[in-house]
């Protein structure tokens, strides 16, 4: 199976391949300027979950805030082991070691494949190739996990169940900070159901001869609610903020948390998704894992009548988690052009 991990490894790269080369006008659209003074919100989840009615209530202000400036925030003394969270990036890097072979079988073609290993975004229609590898999971709410690496899938079980309590604990709070019911969201999404969805997505950065030529992801929003990322260290998220790139420099042992398009459809774009990409360096390997939270696949998501203004109406179209999910993959990432099909004209 053809990677960018092969690729490198195959020859000696000292410049970077033509069809992984963004043109001139697109590179120019993805550099825009820095922002390095930005102080990225701080969000403290055992404030959160706190008994004492102070404290909790701070914190979902806060949180409340990050949302709405940002749509994106950093999560510390979240209570995920530190131990687990480096075998889970550990057993993601020995999954990318694997032999092209010992891949194969996951090569899948089909965006509900239980498992899907592949490189760029979507092959088939991508002009020019990203330079990432990638390894998605469909963990829940039917759980799976490849057969290698060996300790693979007991890691996964229980990281993806304990990122998936804390989006569940983040919707709560996220609900409050809107004026609704605490658990208004889990509840009329069906996030804390059996059926609710969850995507297991980790993403492989092999050093790049010319990095700054290629793109690891373009300029995208995610689909869903929330969306639970880590990452080994290595320094390539870039957040859209106030019209600005802000590279994110995580605090130890925190996990990064950002707003996806299903919570724009849902507070009527009160609470709109994110645009970050990933760059590429020349020197190290960069992992990314991420956990996709959203509803069960079927469930339609519209405007919640409650964020709903008389004066304003309803600014996005209803559609079912997976007929969103389809249309996403069939095109390439750009921007929140997916999102945007589902805009009312005002």
């Amino acid at each position: 199976m053809f990677s960018v991990k092969e690729l490198v490894e195959s020859v000696s790269l000292t410049s970077l391949p033509s069809n992984y080369i963004f043109g001139n006008t697109e590179f120019d659209r993805h550099c825009l300027l820095m922002e390095p003074e930005e102080t990225v919100p701080i969000i403290d989840f055992s404030l959160l979950t706190s008994h004492d009615p102070h404290q909790r209530s701070k914190t979902i202000t806060q949180l409340g805030n990050a949302c709405l400036d940002w749509g994106f925030f950093m999560v510390i003394n979240h209570g995920v082991a530190e131990t687990l969270r480096d075998e889970m990036v550990r057993e993601t890097e020995s999954f990318f070691d694997l032999r092209g072979d010992e891949k194969k079988q996951y090569a899948g073609k089909k965006l509900f494949d239980p498992i899907r290993c592949g490189t760029s975004f979507n092959a088939n229609v991508d002009k020019t190739l990203l330079w990432r590898d990638y390894l998605k999971i469909h963990v829940h709410p039917h759980f799976n996990a490849p057969s290698k690496p060996y300790g693979f899938s007991k890691v996964l079980r229980e990281y993806c169940e304990k990122t998936r309590e804390m989006a569940s604990e983040l919707l709560r709070g996220i609900s409050e900070s809107l004026g609704l019911e605490e658990r208004y969201i889990n509840e009329k999404l069906g996030v804390e159901s059996s059926e609710s969805h969850q995507l297991f997505v980790a993403n492989m950065y092999p050093p790049c001869p010319q990095p700054e030529l290629a793109m690891g992801l373009p300029p995208h929003s995610d689909h869903g609610l929330l969306t639970i990322l880590m990452q080994n260290g290595i320094q390539g998220l870039q957040v859209m903020h106030k019209g600005k790139w802000v590279l994110i420099n995580p605090l130890p042992n925190s996990f990064l948390v950002n707003t996806g398009d299903h919570m724009e459809i849902l507070t009527n774009g009160k609470y709109k998704s994110v645009v970050h990409r990933a760059v590429v360096n020349n020197k190290s390997t960069r992992i990314s894992i991420g956990t996709a939270h959203g509803p069960p696949l079927d469930t339609p998501v519209s405007p919640a009548k409650e964020l709903v203004a008389d004066d304003a109406g309803q600014a996005y179209l209803g559609i079912t988690y997976r007929n969103y999910l389809e249309l996403q993959q069939s095109k390439s990432l750009s921007g929140k052009s997916c999102l945007d099909r589902l805009r009312f004209s005002m």
